[in-house]
């Protein structure tokens, strides 16, 4: 079973039931991980609570929040965990075509468009009962991979604290998508017509503020005239006006398919970045995200070098 009630004797399920619960904040999500039924996973947690003395788990707006005694018993329940798994040398193997399980994945909008078709459409076809669930990156996205609300993230995320891994996937850098009709832009964009021409800003793009730091260390403050929460539309904006957008290339060519937009090289020095995969130490071993883990790799990594390795942050 995943992840891995087989290698555990009887009684010590209950912690793994435990654990789920504490990082998914769902009753419902652990024991379909866990693939127990919800009678069978409400059976488990009444007897925690009577071996413990307490409630662990709160119902709350925000999901099942555990207590005061639940963050206390969390650390030493993983240790037992580990222990007897490590003691007991059966490694859980992830089967995707058994398997009925949901996976979390946090991406930006544009990654709706670039990765996850391609993401999807081999999940569907190995694996029918895998569920994709897609979150937004946002500033909780660290705190959703530590505790298990989601499993990885892709794309660029820069300032992840210890105790999280990344493997890179491929390199990126920025195109700039002009209508077709541009009334003063025609077979050439200049670095002058880049610095005079009004701008598109996409809040939502990771990429963003590296951006704008690297204009700005270059004394070009660009003349920003709509700022968007996110990719959608952008290609019809262009298209029908004079604005400029500088984006990522991947997302900037599927737009530039969809509209008449030229596309051009930035006619101005900017940075390129790496798109990559993250994932937190604690669900390093969980043979479900690292098999997800392996088809992003796969999928998505085949412009790298094929022996990238993942790093932990440090």
């Amino acid at each position: 079973m995943e992840p891995g009630l087989g290698s555990v004797p009887r009684d010590a399920r209950m912690l793994v039931l435990f654990d789920e619960i504490y990082r998914t904040h769902s009753m419902t999500r652990a024991a379909e991980r866990l693939d127990l039924s919800q009678p069978t996973a409400s059976i488990w947690l009444s007897k925690l609570r009577r071996a413990w003395h307490d409630p662990l788990f709160v119902r709350t707006s925000a999901g099942m929040q555990p207590t005061p005694r639940a963050d206390a018993l969390i650390g030493p329940a993983r240790e037992a965990l580990s222990l007897l798994r490590r003691l007991s040398g059966d490694e859980p193997v992830f089967d995707p075509a058994a398997a009925h399980r949901n996976f979390r994945i946090c991406m930006t909008d544009a990654s709706h468009i670039t990765l996850l078709p391609r993401i999807l459409a081999h999940v569907r076809g190995v694996g029918p009962e895998v569920r994709l669930d897609v979150a937004n990156i946002s500033a909780g996205t660290a705190h959703m991979l530590e505790t298990g609300e989601a499993d990885i993230a892709l794309g660029y995320i820069p300032g992840l604290e210890a105790g999280f891994h990344e493997q890179r996937l491929y390199t990126q850098d920025f195109i700039c998508l002009v209508s077709a009709q541009h009334p003063r832009i025609g077979a050439v964009f200049t670095a002058r017509a880049y610095k005079e021409e009004a701008h598109i800003g996409i809040l939502s793009s990771t990429s963003y503020p590296m951006l704008q730091n690297s204009l700005r260390s270059q004394g070009i403050e660009r003349r920003v005239q709509l700022e968007l929460p996110g990719f959608l539309g952008l290609g019809a904006i262009v298209s029908s006006t004079d604005l400029i957008a500088t984006v990522p290339r991947t997302i900037g060519e599927a737009l530039a398919r969809m509209g008449p937009m030229k596309v051009f090289a930035c006619p101005v020095k900017v940075p390129t970045f790496t798109v990559k995969q993250y994932w937190h130490a604690r669900y390093h071993h969980d043979p479900g995200v690292r098999w997800l883990r392996g088809v992003c790799a796969q999928l998505l990594g085949r412009n790298e070098p094929p022996r990238a390795r993942a790093q932990p942050r440090k």
